[in-house]
């Protein structure tokens, strides 16, 4: 089996896979995570970062970004840059709507 493979497989199919292979609590894992656990067990080498260009985020991640802009929003509250406080609201939306998204996604698979 090759790294393709492993991304062409189903999220369902690589629990399985992983299950078999002795590793624990695959049911809270995304694919992302699933393929690079059995990839080391199996000895799948992954190609270059290039090939395999997806951004993969954590809840922890997001809400530390989240807490940094909100320190840089107070900041640009008490300079009156408006322009800059949109851009900075803005960001603080799109990553709580990210978090939105995956608790939504381990709500259903779970």
């Amino acid at each position: 089996m090759e790294w393709h493979e492993l991304e062409k497989t189903t999220v369902i199919k690589l629990r399985e896979q992983a299950h078999d292979q002795g590793i624990k609590g695959v049911s809270g894992k995304n694919k992302a995570v699933l393929i690079d656990e059995l990839a080391a067990v199996l000895g799948i080498d992954k190609p270059h970062e290039a090939m395999t260009q997806t951004v993969v985020h954590d809840k922890g991640d997001l809400k530390k970004k989240i807490r940094e802009l909100k320190t840089q929003r107070s900041n640009l509250i008490e300079s009156k840059d408006h322009k800059g406080l949109k851009d900075v609201r803005r960001q603080i939306h799109g990553l709580k709507r990210q978090i939105k998204k995956i608790h939504l996604a381990t709500e259903v698979v779970g």
